[in-house]
């Protein structure tokens, strides 16, 4: 029974080192260069709709359920997705410094709960050429400190970025 009891101790102590350890934020971001006037990018950036042109989760289940609440584009605005693949959750627009950057929280709800803020930024490299720049951060609540050792977040939503970006440029520079 002691025996027993030092090794639930032990796992015990081990959880608590280890989300003492794990990292508690995450920030993962990629950007592009499109060949459009900043102006115009941002204009079609700011629109959570247009988001399913040239989003990689839309790519992977486009059946999925989709809701839009608000108006799009503006401050309040939510896209609403549910599928198998794609889990379940919400995206909402919480603010628009127009002209340069769209802020949001994404909300999930399935399969895990959390929360974090994500971010679409124009930057202009040229009258005719815009770097955009699309991310999300937030903080690692336990047990995804944990977790977090032994993923990597950057590794896991980095290609999705990078895909979705690469769709949108595409998507843009044929306009």
């Amino acid at each position: 029974m002691t025996t027993i009891l030092y090794i639930i101790l032990a796992i015990v102590l081990l959880i608590v080192v280890l989300s003492i350890l794990g990292p508690k934020h995450y920030d993962v971001s990629r950007s592009i260069e499109i060949s459009k006037p900043k102006a115009e990018v941002f204009e079609y950036l700011k629109y959570l709709k247009n988001q399913q042109k040239w989003s990689p989760w839309d790519k992977k289940e486009p059946d999925m359920e989709k809701r839009f609440t608000g108006t799009d584009g503006e401050v309040g605005a939510i896209s609403y997705w549910k599928g198998k693949k794609v889990g379940e959750g919400e995206q909402e627009i919480t603010k628009i410094v127009e002209g340069e950057r769209m802020e949001g929280e994404l909300r999930f709800m399935k399969p895990f709960k959390s929360t974090s803020d994500c971010y679409l930024i124009a930057e202009e490299v040229s009258p005719n050429n815009t770097k955009v720049i699309w991310g999300f951060k937030g903080r690692n609540a336990f047990p995804m400190t944990v977790m977090s050792l032994f993923m990597n977040m950057d590794k896991m939503v980095g290609k999705d970025f990078e895909e979705g970006l690469g769709d949108l440029k595409v998507l843009l520079e044929k306009s």
